[in-house]
């Protein structure tokens, strides 16, 4: 086992807010209800109702795009020789931000829409950089020294910033 890989922090995220809920279920439903009133009742809602087949692939689309939803995971971690993040399904793997291309970091709070548009796989306004996120308003932000700049949402800021802080007395930093 290679000690340079210890992990010091970690963290799962999921999109958990009620709102994002609340509103695939009730879009779910009303797909559903559709489907069951005009295809199984063979009563259509007016006039201009979708075909059944149209309905149909609606509800099917509104379902597999709930599934995604449901399949969002933030993972992070903070090893001795980096930070590996994967944001699934868009990273299939981790992908790691060393130390050697870390010119800085912080934990701080930001403000998910006006600077990045909102949750998930982001790519921020003006000078922002990109930003994996899943709730909340604090991250983990990296400076690259390449001069661009990510953002990793957390939930455990303190744990993160005491992880990091405790990575720098130990001059893993260069």
């Amino acid at each position: 086992m290679n000690p340079n890989n210890e992990t010091l922090f970690s963290e799962k995220q999921r999109f958990g807010q009620k709102w994002i809920w609340a509103i695939l279920i009730g879009a779910n439903s009303i797909f559903f209800y559709g489907v069951f009133y005009q295809v199984f009742q063979r009563k259509s809602f007016d006039d201009n109702s979708m075909s059944n087949m149209q309905l149909l692939i609606a509800s099917g689309l509104m379902l597999l795009f709930t599934l995604a939803v449901l399949t969002l995971k933030l993972e992070t971690y903070i090893k001795k020789d980096g930070i590996y993040v994967r944001f699934f399904p868009f990273h299939l793997t981790l992908k790691k931000y060393s130390w050697d291309n870390i010119q800085r970091f912080s934990v701080r709070q930001y403000d998910p829409i006006t600077e990045y548009g909102g949750w998930g796989f982001r790519f921020g306004f003006l000078t922002k950089g990109m930003a994996f996120n899943v709730s909340g308003n604090k991250g983990i932000q990296l400076v690259l020294k390449n001069g661009s700049r990510l953002l990793i949402g957390t939930n455990k800021p303190d744990e993160a910033l005491e992880t990091l802080k405790k990575l720098e007395q130990r001059s893993v930093f260069n």
